[in-house]
């Protein structure tokens, strides 16, 4: 077994909780059981890249899963990988770009957004923290693409689910448990998923001068088209210069791309030009990597603000726009998702935003902060005391010794 050791990263901010590093996922199980039989709570990492996103957790140690990396099996012809939990992102994206393939979730790279480099981050960390990209509107959030996965629960026991079957014996559709869970449920040890063939053309575009209530509605208008749009954003104008977009704008800007074979993409330029006529588009050159920085938040990463997320029905997105005048903004996925950025008085602006939340029956995330800020307000579950008790149910069937991740998703959970 690997020896333990103590953390001297930045990242575990100069305290002297033990590490333990498995090799092998035989050695995480039994790491698992000891930690269990001495009832020591565990923080599980990857790379650390997100390690400071939404609240911090209090454990006794830490549990580093960067020796588990590796692609396991690649199926092109199936459109299927396996690869163990801790495989950095870009190893994967670099095999899969050699078959004109891609991860369908797109997954956010959240790293310079916490101070960590471009890049950095890992398989298991993406699904466990559900980072999907801008192209969720088209193909959905990383739980839509885990096929299987095999994990350590909290007494230490490695199970499975994969392929077509992807729940246990007690009824749980693991997979999407695991994503969004931050780790509470324990450490997976490999996942499998499914894949994409990568687009061979796309075009992204820019459309001018609509004020937010004109520009969030243009989005649901595109989205319901027959376009397949892989990226709807609206930029109103008080974030435009973090986009390098300001210039002469005279309101925000919708930004929106379309991918396919050169014949598909054709007949969607065809499309486009008649439900955009009036309006004043442009060609983007860079869209790709412009719509990259909005769903990574990376125009955020060298600002001093507290930066949030809120998911809402893409519905009330006008009137939550509405609500947030004079505050920095912009909107994600065709307006169900955004991302919003204060200053000052933390307990001020929690209390504004949870209203406006509850109003659109949203979900509230704080991404970035400090630690106080984080422990307190990072993430409260908006749907009552018993979607609350049903997760606390969920956690005591995988981890019935509350071992893994303490209070990283909630206080208590």
């Amino acid at each position: 077994m690997s020896a333990a050791g103590v953390c001297r990263l930045p990242i575990c901010r100069g305290s002297d909780m033990a590490v333990l590093r498995p090799s092998s996922e035989s050695e995480l199980a039994e790491m698992v059981r000891a930690a269990a039989a001495d009832r020591h709570t565990l923080e599980i990492m990857g790379s650390g890249s997100k390690r400071a996103m939404g609240r911090p957790t209090d454990a006794d140690d830490c549990l580093d899963l960067s020796a588990l990396r590796g692609i396991r099996s690649y199926d092109a012809e199936e459109l299927v990988v396996t690869a163990a939990s801790a495989t950095p992102l870009r190893e994967i994206a670099a095999e899969l770009a050699q078959h004109r393939q891609c991860l369908g979730f797109d997954p956010a790279d959240f790293g310079p957004l916490f101070g960590s480099a471009a890049q950095s981050g890992t398989i298991g960390g993406a699904l466990a923290a559900d980072v999907s990209g801008t192209r969720r509107i088209l193909h959905g959030a990383a739980r839509e693409h885990l096929l299987g996965l095999r994990a350590v629960n909290g007494w230490g026991n490695v199970y499975k689910a994969g392929g077509k079957v992807v729940k246990n014996v007690t009824g749980f559709d693991i997979s999407k448990l695991m994503c969004g869970s931050l780790g509470i449920l324990g450490p997976m040890s490999e996942v499998t998923l499914r894949l994409l063939p990568r687009p061979t053309h796309s075009a992204c575009f820019a459309v001018r001068d609509l004020e937010p209530e004109a520009g969030l509605h243009l989005l649901r208008r595109i989205w319901r088209e027959p376009l397949e749009a892989s990226g709807l954003l609206y930029l109103p104008k008080i974030i435009l210069e973090y986009f390098d977009l300001g210039g002469n704008a005279e309101a925000g800007i919708v930004l929106l791309r379309v991918e396919g074979s050169d014949e598909a993409l054709k007949d969607k330029r065809l499309r486009l030009r008649a439900l955009l006529e009036g309006l004043r588009v442009e060609d983007l050159a860079q869209g790709d990597a412009l719509l990259a920085t909005a769903a990574n938040g990376s125009v955020f990463a060298p600002s001093p603000h507290d930066v949030w997320r809120l998911a809402v029905p893409p519905s009330a997105a006008r009137e939550v726009a509405a609500a947030l005048v004079g505050t920095l903004w912009y909107a994600d996925w065709a307006g169900g998702l955004f991302w919003i950025a204060t200053s000052g008085d933390a307990l001020s602006a929690a209390a504004g935003l949870e209203r406006i939340c509850a109003r659109a029956q949203g979900q509230l995330q704080l991404l970035r902060a400090d630690e106080h800020q984080r422990r307190r307000f990072a993430a409260r579950p908006s749907s009552g005391d018993g979607v609350l008790q049903l997760m606390r149910t969920v956690k005591s069937a995988f981890d019935p010794l509350a071992l893994f991740n303490p209070g990283r998703l909630y206080e208590g959970l």
